[in-house]
């Protein structure tokens, strides 16, 4: 059979029949492959098990479809992803909506993503992406509407790029790194309607005038941006703007008046700037809610045209230079619950109807010049929760009408002319807290009856009398009672001893007479007591020997008789006064030392040791039997003997060391930084190793006494023997540079530096209770031997520790923010603040300090990490640049240290305190659990757990949710009650953090975010 060729006809037949498997075998894969495939490549993450071939992709978890199979959205938010995403997720080629927020996703930015061609919204929020967005940025979706990016490691510039990616609508890269610049471009994006920057370390740029042209803008947020120059006059083109906010900037200049003709606006935040001039005296920005310009240099009067803004509800112009007066037509305004303009320079009269056709809140206008009389109605509508008066000249009464308001909790008008009795019903306000009404002209008597959680009573210089009721027993919550300086008479009742919370009692220069109670029945927690300038008589009671805290007891002026009890030995105040007594007889030996040498002033006392400037007490009763002439013989053989004897010991000895010191002193050279007094001479001669208190890797540290007064220093003494390491030399630079300048009474005080080619010395002012970690750290508290005496570790209780957690604040505060440049401490620890004789703290060991900016304020640079395991920030172990927010950090361990007793490291390596408390928290488990039971007590529960709080704030991953060392400052004393730091919330801020708890606390930190959890504890 011959072969037939194979025809055309043939092959078309063959292919077409073949054609359908071969398309089969080359098509792409389907959606649910793809999904599978990124399942794999991530490692088949615990969050997305779920997805397996048995069901329908479409109903997997964070998946979602158009059309039956099309996945057009991923949605994969909060569930811990570890992993890079994996490219193949551009594979989905109907993708529109991509949201990996709120992970721990590392890496660059994925620029696969370019290939998501449909993408309309992209969001990759507080993640771990790190380096600078690409230069190509504009690749991305032409369809993309959202970018969100913040709340990640970004750093460099925003890519001018960004502005031709047209059709974007919101675009958030806030609470990033950038330390670049933001480009003007931005303002080409004519969709856009958000805008948010805030919270990034730009190199100082000035606002572009090109965002005027953002016509449909309605959102612009722009917080601690580095901002200076002037706010552009083209803003006032924003004609859809509803919310500004410029806060914590170096703006300067006026503020535009077209800002306030805005018709859409609702949120203006200025504050915190270097804003000057006045405001418009035309506003017609009618929709405002809220106007917060506090904290510049305003000046001007305020304009009677805020009250034409019927939608206000918060006003804040406080810490300006504002005069004239408060305008009658703000009390007009019926939305208005916040009133805050204290310290400015403004005058006359209060409005008289504020409060009467409004919910206020809050009312704080002191530190001004007003005069006249409180208004009547501040509490009409039963929602005030503060009057903050303070430091004007008001007189008149306090209104009645505010002891009917049920809601106040703080009331504070101390430093005015007001008279007359204080309201009855004021006294026990239900929720009232703190009454400080001292130096006015009040008077009356003390109530029978106060509100439970009254705590803070000041009525100092007025003119209250009568006696102190038996019933005050019944002020079981009381903590401070400053009545000083009044008309009070009768004697101290027993019953004023209930008060197991009390640790401040002033009742100075009043009528008081008759004796004190033999008997303290609860005053455990008092450590200031002053009973002087009055009438008081009898012996004074042993029982104030055993006063566990007392820290201050001033029973001068008075006529207390008879012996003071042997017991007070025991005391441990460093302030004692029982001057102008008629005591008489043998001071106890507890006190009888150089320390008092003012106590004792117009008594009859008398002292045998010689330690204080008052008569020998009388010989006793020699013995009978014995002869005195003989008596007298030998003592006077025996003292001729010693005399001899020591007097050539001393004559050698002192031979010795001038010959030596006479050639160690010619190569040691004392620079000072205070007056002195001692020399050189004195220091060296004292470096024995029976004076040494301490040790560590740069040297040792001795106590060295100065005079016979027992008067002592510090000195650390570096390379001693040995040639300097260079590290060590930077320490002693950066310890004399810093600590030689500046003046803190929270800064431990460098007295001088004594130097020589081989070894340096840095003497200090000597802290008689060392370190604070050896009082909260169980295992570390011990009774120990220190130069002036044995040193016993008790529980350190918690008013102690919060005072110590203020005190180490001002310290940090002072070295951020009151000095130029700002210093940065590096190595903040417990055993880095150290405590005097009284527990006021200091900070210490500058040695790994750093002066923060550079000359033209470049940021400092560091060559390599430093600081203590457990105290270091987070992002301080890959970056080189350091700002005051590492301080934050190890400040916030510090205080977490305070409240759990706990030390910084906590299990393995990898385990620290920072981060078992904040999975404790985050695990929604009580906090009560985590507090130090050997000072949890439940007067002091809201308390340690705000402080709890305070310390999650200060240790959070990101640096830019960390508050300022300020703010934390002002937290920790509650100054402003109502004010905390004079922040303005609003509902458009997208992450809260939690609010200092209950009514102890009005208002929280300013626009605090972080990532603990987005909880919202509302206002009470």
């Amino acid at each position: 059979m011959t072969n037939q060729p194979f025809s055309h006809t043939k092959f078309l037949l063959l292919f077409s029949t073949l054609l359908p498997f071969l398309v089969i075998s080359q098509s792409p894969p389907s959606d649910q492959e793809i999904l599978l495939q990124i399942k794999q490549e991530w490692g088949n993450q615990s969050q997305i098990q779920s997805w397996n071939s048995t069901t329908s992709h479409c109903q997997w978890v964070g998946i979602n479809c158009t059309g039956g199979e099309s996945v057009t959205g991923i949605s994969l938010n909060s569930l811990n992803i570890e992993v890079e995403i994996p490219s193949s997720i551009c594979h989905l080629k109907n993708l529109t909506y991509l949201d990996l927020g709120n992970n721990r996703i590392p890496g660059n930015f994925p620029t696969f993503l370019y290939n998501c061609t449909k993408l309309q919204t992209l969001d990759l929020s507080a993640n771990y992406f790190v380096g600078e967005l690409p230069n190509d940025i504009d690749n991305l979706s032409l369809d993309l509407q959202l970018l969100n990016l913040s709340l990640n490691n970004f750093t460099g510039n925003i890519p001018t790029s960004l502005g031709r990616v047209k059709g974007l609508i919101t675009l958030h890269l806030d609470s990033n790194l950038f330390n670049g610049t933001f480009p003007s471009e931005l303002g080409d994006l004519e969709n856009l309607e958000t805008l948010v920057l805030a919270y990034n370390p730009f190199t100082p740029t000035k606002l572009p005038e090109n965002f005027g042209k953002l016509k449909n803008l309605k959102f612009l947020w722009m917080t601690q941006c580095n901002l200076i120059g002037e706010i552009p006059k083209s803003f006032a083109d924003l004609a859809s703007l509803e919310h500004l906010d410029l806060v914590d900037n170096s703006l300067e200049g006026g503020i535009p008046s077209g800002l306030f003709l805005l018709k859409n606006l609702e949120f203006l935040y200025l504050y915190q700037n270097l804003l000057s001039g006045g405001l418009p005296t035309s506003i017609e920005a009618l929709n405002l809610v809220e106007l917060d310009i506090s904290q510049n240099n305003m000046t001007g009067i305020i304009p009677d045209d805020i009250g034409k803004l019927q939608n206000l509800t918060i006003l804040k112009l406080f810490q300006n230079q504002f005069h004239g007066t408060l305008p009658p037509s703000i009390s007009q305004l019926p939305s208005l619950t916040q009133v805050r303009v204290f310290k400015n320079r403004l005058s006359g009269t209060l409005p008289p109807e504020m409060g009467l056709h409004s919910k206020l809140d809050s009312f704080e206008v002191s530190e001004n010049a007003f005069t006249g009389q409180l208004p009547e109605n501040l509490c009409l509508n039963g929602k005030l929760r503060g009057v903050v008066a303070f430091n004007n000249y008001l007189n008149g009464t306090i209104p009645s009408s505010l002891g009917q308001c049920k809601s106040l909790l703080v009331v504070e008008v101390y430093n005015n002319s007001l008279s007359g009795e204080v309201p009855e019903g004021l006294w026990t306000s239900e929720k009232m807290m703190f009454m400080q009404l001292s130096n006015n002209q009040f008077s009356g008597q003390l109530p029978e009856m106060t509100a439970e959680n009254l705590s803070l009573v000041e009525l100092s210089n007025n003119k209250f009398s009568g006696k102190i009721p038996e019933s005050i027993k019944t002020w079981r919550n009381l903590q401070v009672f400053k009545a000083s300086n009044n008309m009070i008479t009768g004697t101290v009742p027993l019953e004023l001893t209930t008060l197991s919370q009390l640790n401040t009692l002033l009742l100075d220069g009043n009528q008081l007479s008759g004796e004190l109670p033999s008997e303290i029945i609860s005053w455990e927690r008092l450590n200031s007591l002053d009973l002087s300038h009055n009438d008081i008589s009898g012996s004074i009671p042993s029982v104030f020997g055993s006063l566990p805290v007392l820290t201050s007891l001033d029973l001068s002026n008075n006529q207390f008789s008879g012996q003071i009890p042997p017991e007070l030995g025991q005391i441990k105040a460093p302030s004692l006064n029982f001057s102008s007594n008629q005591l008489t007889g043998e001071i106890p030996f507890g006190i009888d030392n150089s320390a008092y040498q003012a106590s004792f002033l117009n008594t009859h006392l008398c002292s045998d040791t010689g330690f204080l400037d008052l008569p020998k007490c009388s010989i006793r009763q020699r013995n009978p039997n014995l002869s005195s002439k003989y008596l007298a013989l030998i003592i006077v053989l025996a003292l001729v003997a010693l005399v001899v004897t020591l007097y050539y010991m001393v004559f050698i000895i002192r031979e010795i060391r001038q010959r030596k010191n006479r050639q160690d002193l010619d190569t040691w050279k004392l620079t000072s930084f205070h007056k002195l007094h001692f020399t050189e001479e004195k220091i060296l001669a004292n470096l024995t190793e029976k004076n040494m208190i301490g040790s560590g890797g740069s040297g040792k540290v001795y106590w060295i006494p100065i005079n016979q007064s027992g008067d002592a220093v510090a000195v650390k003494r570096i390379w001693s023997n040995k040639k300097m390491s260079s590290h060590l030399e930077k320490e002693f630079l950066a310890e004399v540079q810093i600590l030689g300048t500046i003046r803190h009474l929270n800064i431990v005080k460098l007295l001088c530096c004594i130097s020589s080619e081989n070894s340096k010395m840095l003497v200090y002012e000597y802290m008689e209770k060392q370190s604070l970690d050896k009082w909260i750290h169980e295992g570390k508290r011990e009774t120990i031997s220190s130069m002036s005496g044995s040193i016993h570790y008790p529980v350190l209780d918690w008013p102690a520790r919060l005072k110590i957690a203020i005190d180490s604040a001002q310290g940090l505060s002072y070295m951020h923010n009151d000095c130029s440049p700002p210093i940065i401490h590096r190595d903040v620890k417990s055993s880095n603040i150290l405590l005097d004789s009284e527990f006021n703290a200091k900070i210490a060991d500058f040695g790994l300090a750093k002066i923060l900016a550079k000359p033209g304020g470049e940021p400092y640079t560091v060559s390599a990490v430093a600081g203590s395991f457990g105290y270091m920030a987070p992002e301080y172990c890959h970056t080189t640049k350091v700002n005051e927010k590492i301080d934050i950090y190890s400040f916030g361990v510090v205080l977490l240290e305070l409240v759990t007793g706990k030390e910084p490291h906590i299990g393995d390596e990898h385990t620290n305190l920072a981060e078992w408390a904040l999975r404790h928290y985050n695990e929604g488990n009580p906090i009560k659990d985590v507090l130090d039971k050997e000072v949890q007590e439940p007067c002091y529960l809201e308390e340690m757990t705000n402080v709890f709080k305070i310390g999650l704030m200060c240790t959070s991953a990101l640096p830019i949710y960390r508050p300022t060392m300020k703010e934390v400052l002002q937290m920790l004393q509650r100054r402003s009650i109502l004010e905390g730091s004079g922040g303005a919330k609003t509902k458009n801020d997208r992450d809260v953090s939690p609010l200092l708890g209950g009514e102890n606390y009005i208002s929280s930190c300013k626009n605090s975010k972080r990532i603990v959890e987005e909880d919202v504890y509302s206002m009470v």
